[in-house]
């Protein structure tokens, strides 16, 4: 079941996402992006992507974002938002884990000055996403 959020809601979500990727570890692309991800209880976990020298070591906001809520015992998702300066889609990489935990999570894409440019939820975003409905058993 899609959510709905109100604006308040989203501006919240977005002004955390766009606050917390000054902590982003960007030496590289100088590409910062922060993400804010709400549990259906009401908390908020936060990411940022860390780069590394050994690019395919580097770790996306999203995905820190869904991991430290995991490792805090969440495991359902009704709403996420990413910044970046010019308002990037997350990667498919990101999109795929963020399936796992339901494709009914809101996405909300914004940019650095806070401009929401695309909200849809996570199937919309990633169609036909292979969900453990696939695998056997």
């Amino acid at each position: 079941m899609t959510i709905t959020l109100t604006d308040q809601e989203r501006q919240h979500l977005i002004q955390l996402a766009n606050e917390i990727r000054r902590n982003a570890y960007v030496p590289y692309s100088n590409y910062r992006v922060g993400a804010a991800l709400r549990s259906i209880s009401g908390r908020i976990f936060t990411g940022v992507n860390v780069e590394s020298a050994a690019y395919p070591t580097t770790m996306c906001a999203e995905r820190t974002a869904v991991f430290k809520a995991v490792s805090e015992g969440e495991r359902e998702f009704d709403a996420i938002a990413v910044v970046t300066d010019n308002g990037g889609s997350p990667c498919g990489s990101c999109r795929q884990v963020l399936a796992e935990f339901g494709l009914d999570i809101v996405v909300l894409i914004a940019d650095g000055e806070g401009k929401l440019h695309h909200e849809m939820t996570l199937s919309e975003l990633l169609p036909e996403a292979f969900t453990p409905r696939h695998l056997p058993g």
